[in-house]
């Protein structure tokens, strides 16, 4: 008696499939690096992707503060020359007054925060010459040498904490002349142009702070670098933006 069977192919997983024009079977290899675009195995991005990310978000930020000081500048000049209603004699006066600034010591502040500026950038250099040749660190038998790292963070929060000290001691010196905040509209506009350019200072003083942090926890060092990046970036556009300041209440009056 006949036995009908069933026929069964077996079809190599290399040869594509007529129809579909794909392989018909079996598993693709793993792809080294989890094929995740920028991102490396460990689920990580790129470092020098994520310091453009950062940077472009420090643009965004920069624009924003920039917006805030054009705006307190045109309060200053449209204020400056806007009279106002004396209640007493009904009629309009000048109530600007001239303040007499303490400009020796904020020329003082203003040759701190300068230098500053130039070890902060000395900090972004020096740990981007530290992030160029970590790859190289990390080679086994191969050495480079130890690099002397001069503490240019360090000095730079020094610095920075000396202006600040150094604006405090230029409000007192304010009000030992007779300026105080609700003296007159000029004075109040000197207390909030400084006022707020020191604010936005603390605040990079703080990620500074942060950065010296992360070294001292022994963080990757692109990690830091980019901390350090941006915030010197950061600290750079603080100085421009005291030059405009104080130029603005010397010149301007």
């Amino acid at each position: 008696m006949a036995t009908l069977s069933s026929t069964v192919t077996i079809t190599d997983p290399g040869v594509k499939d007529p129809k579909t024009g794909r392989g018909s079977g079996g598993t693709r290899p793993p792809v080294p690096g989890g094929g995740g675009g920028d991102r490396g195995g460990n689920g990580s991005s790129d470092p020098g992707e994520r310091l453009r990310r950062t940077r472009l978000g420090l643009i965004v930020g920069l624009v924003a503060s920039t917006m805030l000081f054009v705006s307190f500048t045109s309060v200053y000049i449209m204020r400056r020359g806007l009279p106002t209603l004396d209640e007493r004699t009904g009629g309009y006066v000048r109530d600007w007054l001239q303040v007499n600034l303490p400009t020796n010591l904020l020329l003082v502040n203003t040759f701190l925060l300068l230098l500053s500026s130039v070890t902060v950038e000395l900090a972004r250099r020096q740990i981007t010459r530290q992030a160029a040749l970590a790859p190289v660190r990390s080679i086994p038998g191969v050495s480079i040498g130890k690099e002397r790292n001069f503490p240019w963070l360090g000095t730079t929060v020094a610095l920075g904490l000396s202006f600040l000290a150094g604006q405090w001691m230029a409000w007192r010196e304010l009000g030992n002349r007779g300026f105080y905040l609700a003296t007159s509209p000029s004075s109040s506009m000197v207390y909030v142009l400084t006022a707020a350019h020191a604010i936005h200072l603390a605040g990079g003083l703080l990620v500074l702070l942060y950065a010296g942090g992360t070294a001292l926890r022994h963080q990757p060092v692109e990690d830091r670098r980019i901390v350090v990046d941006v915030t010197a970036w950061y600290w750079h556009f603080m100085a421009l933006v005291w030059l405009y300041i104080f130029a603005l209440l010397e010149f301007v009056r």
